[in-house]
């Protein structure tokens, strides 16, 4: 049975664009005949809060949504997740790093690697490794993208919907311009990557539907797929809603969030007819 998710983060209240994506997912699988799966995603412990998860289940509901309960959390599911790591790292496809992400960002400066690309062997020497890790430094886990790739060999995902640069059908995975992504932290536990393609495959999620910003990050989570021996599901990726300014809407950029939209009178029917609903 085909099944779509929409999956924010409790680090903020939702906005139009939360809206038109949690729109598009829920009748998508209406229109497939399947199943609408909510999750939050609430590993950055840094950023998450209680108040912001309440308010995605009440502005959700506001607009005429259901969802599966209950309800995963992915903070209740962090053993699977470093049952995940466990499973890359006795493969030998990730390594421990110390460099800070300041560090990183001036060695990027440098680095043989094109502008806007990820690092590339960010790994200590055995001797700094033991040195480090006996003095109790934090480090992160990076996955080690040439063995990666060595291991998965040639990949492809199915989009659906369109990439920013038109994609569709069957696309070539190409994770060189993430490089050696960040699989967990210290600070906040483990990463995006990882945890959403593990609970993915748990919630037999068939089709990802989401917005073309996320577009690049299929090819990192394809390739985890590939390693973890996880399903592939289908991607649909949509456009993005855009303020005045021609900008995505984002939290960090103050849009108008769906409660100051409601508190001001607006409909959920206005504002889905707005959306396109």
């Amino acid at each position: 049975m085909t099944a779509t998710r929409f999956a924010p983060s409790p680090t903020g209240l939702l906005h139009k664009g939360h809206a038109f994506s949690a729109l598009t997912a829920s009748e998508t699988a209406r229109a497939l005949g399947g199943r609408f799966v909510l999750r939050i995603e609430d590993i950055d412990f840094t950023r998450c809060r209680p108040q912001f998860e309440a308010a995605i289940f009440e502005d959700l509901a506001w607009l005429g949504l259901t969802w599966e309960t209950p309800v995963l959390r992915q903070s209740e599911h962090i053993d699977d997740y470093l049952a995940a790591l466990e499973t890359l790292r006795g493969k030998g496809l990730v390594y421990r790093s110390f460099k800070t992400r300041r560090e990183i960002a001036l060695a990027s400066l440098s680095a043989p690697h094109g502008a806007g690309e990820g690092p590339r062997d960010a790994r200590p020497t055995a001797a700094e490794e033991a040195a480090r890790l006996a003095a109790g430094e934090p480090f992160a886990w990076r996955l080690d993208l040439a063995a990666a790739e060595a291991a998965a060999g040639p990949l492809t995902f199915v989009e659906a919907g369109a990439g920013p640069a038109g994609e569709r059908g069957a696309v070539a995975v190409d994770a060189g311009p993430a490089g050696d992504v960040v699989l967990a932290r210290k600070d906040v536990g483990v990463a995006y990557h990882l945890a959403v393609v593990v609970d993915d495959a748990r919630q037999q999620i068939t089709d990802v539907v989401r917005g073309a910003d996320l577009f690049e990050a299929t090819h990192v989570q394809r390739l985890l797929q590939a390693l973890l021996g996880l399903p592939e599901p289908r991607y649909h990726h949509h456009r993005l809603v855009v303020g005045a300014d021609g900008r995505r809407l984002a939290k960090r950029d103050r849009a108008e969030t769906l409660r100051a939209i409601r508190e001001r009178g607006v409909t959920a029917e206005a504002l889905r007819r707005e959306l396109g609903f």
